[in-house]
C-alpha cells in the first residue's frame, strides 16, 4: 500500500513539473504587419481562382467528356463581372470556373484575348460580386519598393507573398516572336498558380499582373515578373469592348526585309513603303518610297525615332506606339533627304 502510495504521489509531482510554462502574452504587432494584414484583408475577396477544362475524347473517338486542364488566379475588374487573367491560363481550355473567396462556383464566359500581352478577360455573373480592386500606376515605380502578390500557387488558395520591385523595364519573350516589354521584375513568390493574379503597391493598388517565372526548376526561385499595369488599363478596355487588343496605327506600311536591305546600305530604320490614304500618317505629310527607273526601290521617309526613342526595326516602332492611346500625339523623327526632322503624328485607333 505503501509502495502505490509513494508511485501515485512521485507521479503527481512529475506531471506537475512537466507542465508547460505559462502562456507569455505577445505586445502589439508592428505598424508594417498591421498594415500587411489589413492590406491583404481588403484585397483578397476581389482575387479570385480559375479552373480551366479541356475537351478530350477517348481512344477510340467515341466519347468526348471534359476533364480539368490547369488552372491560375484572376481579379475582378469592375461590377459587370469581367475577371482579369492571363492569356496563358486560359490559351488552351474549352472552358472555365471562377471561385470566390465566400466559395461561390460561377462558370465564366470568355470575352477576349491579348496573347501580346499575356492577358485574357472572362465574365461571370456580376450578381453579389465583391468590389474590384483600385487601379494604381507603373510608371512611377521604382526598384527597391515594396510589392504584395495574392493567388493561389499550386492550388494553394488566396496566398499572400511579398518582396520589392527588384528591376524595371525587363523584356519577356511569351511565344517565339512575341516579347512583352516594361514587365515588373520582383522577388516576391510568384509560382505556377500565381499567373493572373494581382501584383499590388504598399496601398493596396494593382500595379502588375503577375505572369512568370524565371526558374529553371518550376518553382520560384526569387525572380518573377509581372504586366505593368500601364500596360494592364490599355489593353483590358478593348478586350472588354471589341474581345481583342490592336494598338494605335499611324497609317504607314513597311517590310522588314526591306528595312534590313536599307540597313546593309547605312540606311537604318523604318522605311515607308507606303501611305494610307487619309491615314494620320498622311495629314502629317509623311513621304513614302518609290520606284525608281530600274524599278528599284527610292526611299522617300524613313523613320529613325519616336517620342526620342531610336527606331530601327518595325518592332522598335510598334513598341512605342503601343504605349500610347488614340488621340494622342507621337513624334517621330523622319530621315528625309539625308536630313533628320521632327514630325507631330496624331495617333489613330488600330484596325
Amino acid at each position: 500500500m505503501r509502495f502505490w502510495l509513494s508511485l501515485t504521489l512521485s507521479l503527481v509531482a512529475a506531471t506537475a513539473s512537466a507542465q508547460a510554462p505559462e502562456v507569455t502574452p505577445r505586445g502589439p504587432l508592428w505598424d508594417e504587419e498591421r498594415a500587411t494584414i489589413e492590406l491583404f484583408e481588403a484585397a483578397r475577396d476581389s482575387v479570385v481562382s480559375i479552373t480551366t477544362e479541356a475537351q478530350v475524347v477517348d481512344a477510340f473517338g467515341l466519347r468526348r467528356f471534359r476533364e480539368e486542364a490547369g488552372g491560375g488566379s484572376g481579379f475582378i475588374w469592375d461590377d459587370r463581372g469581367h475577371v482579369v487573367t492571363n492569356d496563358h491560363v486560359i490559351a488552351q481550355a474549352s472552358g472555365a470556373t471562377v471561385l470566390l473567396a465566400d466559395g461561390r462556383s460561377l462558370r465564366a464566359r470568355l470575352v477576349g484575348r491579348a496573347p501580346d500581352h499575356d492577358l485574357a478577360v472572362l465574365r461571370i455573373d456580376p450578381a453579389g460580386l465583391p468590389a474590384s480592386l483600385p487601379l494604381g500606376t507603373s510608371n512611377d515605380l521604382r526598384v527597391g519598393q515594396k510589392v504584395f502578390a495574392i493567388g493561389n500557387p499550386f492550388g494553394l488558395d488566396w496566398t499572400l507573398t511579398t518582396g520589392i520591385v527588384s528591376a524595371l523595364d525587363r523584356e519577356l519573350p511569351v511565344g517565339p516572336r512575341l516579347t512583352i516589354r516594361g514587365v515588373i521584375q520582383t522577388d516576391a513568390a510568384i509560382n505556377p498558380g500565381n499567373s493572373g493574379g494581382p501584383l499590388l503597391d504598399s496601398a493596396g493598388r494593382l500595379i502588375g499582373v503577375n505572369t512568370a517565372i524565371y526558374s529553371p526548376s518550376g518553382a520560384s526561385a526569387g525572380i518573377g515578373f509581372a504586366v505593368p499595369a500601364s500596360t494592364v488599363r490599355r489593353v483590358v478596355p478593348q478586350l472588354i469592348e471589341r474581345g481583342r487588343y490592336a494598338p494605335p496605327t499611324i497609317g504607314i506600311r513597311y517590310d522588314p526585309m526591306l528595312n534590313s536591305a536599307a540597313a546593309r546600305q547605312g540606311v537604318v530604320g523604318v522605311v515607308i513603303l507606303a501611305v494610307d490614304p487619309g491615314s494620320p500618317a498622311a495629314a502629317a505629310g509623311l513621304q513614302p518610297a518609290t520606284r525608281g527607273l530600274g524599278g528599284g526601290v527610292v526611299p522617300g521617309d524613313v523613320i529613325v525615332g519616336a517620342d526620342g526613342t531610336l527606331v530601327e526595326t518595325g518592332d522598335d516602332l510598334a513598341a512605342v506606339l503601343d504605349t500610347r492611346a488614340p488621340g494622342e500625339t507621337v513624334t517621330l523623327s523622319i530621315l528625309r533627304d539625308g536630313q533628320v526632322r521632327d514630325v507631330a503624328v496624331r495617333l489613330a485607333p488600330g484596325g
